[in-house]
């Protein structure tokens, strides 16, 4: 009777998320690259209770306060002598758009980027206590295995060391990076900014050497602006707005997995830009048509006590996410008859992260 009332009580909940936990493709446009987005944004500091951590002075976390969506959260940290001011309109613009932001200060304003990439990793740690933290509004609606890293100038040098230092980093966007004899062997998916005019980090002597060593196994994109000086990426209207739409399209791409903003780069952003001096490219993503029948997935029963069959056409990846952000399983889909077993699940909700897609699954027994 328990397990019929649960089932009944998920079920209910269900109808009311009316948005799948990712956005599908339909509503996904270069004019939907807003600024600012479709969320209204709340803000979170120390004296809302969050945690205080010792490698970084100061926080502010910027959060949607209306997506009913588990959350993908990005750590963002200031260039040398910079405070968070001078980057903090990165805050409201991706939290506006689904994504939780945290801008940190720096111990000292004279830190190097070693300093900074674990002062970047130590705020993804506030980020993770915010997910269990019960006063918070962000309690349980982070999804932990979607975490990324910036920062401007020797910010951005050190939000690439931190991919380095911690490979579970899920996605980089350099700002302009400064950084000197650069060791860069990570795979977490990097876009790097620079200025065509930067005589404080020229793009001669830090971006395109980033770019170049960065693996080739790595998914990486150059985006130099054309008369661009040091600040130019320091906000999302940077390079008249094309900042703000590639930066968010790589993070919805890579850092959420969403595959239908892939062809917002190849087709439309990276294609011919006016306001770039230079682009490079060495990335892979799926181009789906957002409207092609080829794509619709069909997942039944749903709910299920066992077995989950999964109708697609094509062979594909898949994760299981619990409702705290917790990556519970994952596989490969292929052949005619493609299912996945939930049987050793306990009854509950699920989320299959699936061909750029989340779904809800719900077990019982």
């Amino acid at each position: 009777m328990k397990n019929i009332q649960l089932l009944l009580l998920l079920t209910f909940i269900s109808s009311f998320l009316t948005n799948p936990i990712n956005a599908q493709c339909n509503d996904v446009t270069i004019d939907s690259l807003t600024n600012p987005g479709p969320f209204e944004v709340g803000t979170l500091s120390e004296v809302d209770g969050i945690r205080n951590g010792p490698n970084y002075n100061g926080a502010t976390i910027y959060y949607p306060t209306n997506a009913n969506q588990m959350l993908a959260s990005i750590a963002i940290i200031p260039g040398f002598t910079g405070t968070p001011s001078t980057i903090q309109e990165w805050g409201p613009f991706y939290a506006s758009h689904g994504i939780v932001t945290i801008i940190i200060g720096t111990n000292s304003l004279l830190d190097l980027p070693e300093a900074r990439a674990i002062a970047l990793l130590d705020a993804l740690e506030t980020i993770k206590q915010e997910n269990i933290r019960e006063s918070s509004p962000l309690e349980g609606s982070l999804n932990l295995n979607q975490l990324a890293v910036s920062g401007h100038s020797m910010g951005g040098g050190g939000a690439q060391r931190a991919a380095v230092i911690d490979d579970t980093i899920s996605g980089v966007v350099a700002l302009c990076p400064w950084l000197n004899n650069p060791e860069l062997n990570h795979q977490s998916p990097v876009l790097i900014f620079s200025g065509q005019d930067d005589t404080i980090a020229p793009p001669s002597q830090h971006a395109d050497i980033h770019y170049n060593i960065t693996p080739n196994t790595t998914n990486k994109l150059l985006y130099e602006i054309e008369n661009g000086n040091h600040s130019v990426a320091n906000s999302p209207n940077g390079g008249n707005g094309s900042v703000g739409k590639i930066a968010l399209s790589w993070l919805k791409l890579y850092l959420e997995d969403k595959n239908c903003y892939c062809p917002l780069l190849t087709d439309n952003l990276l294609l011919n830009p006016t306001d770039a001096s230079r682009v490079e490219e060495s990335f892979e993503c799926e181009i789906l048509g957002v409207n092609n029948q080829e794509f619709i997935i069909g997942v039944y029963p749903n709910p299920s006590k066992n077995i989950v069959n999964i109708k697609i056409n094509e062979n594909v990846n898949y994760k299981i996410i619990s409702t705290l952000g917790q990556k519970l399983s994952e596989g490969y889909l292929s052949g005619d008859i493609k299912q996945i077993d939930l049987s050793e699940f306990s009854t509950g909700l699920y989320y299959l992260h699936i061909k750029g897609q989340v779904i809800k699954l719900i077990k019982y027994d």
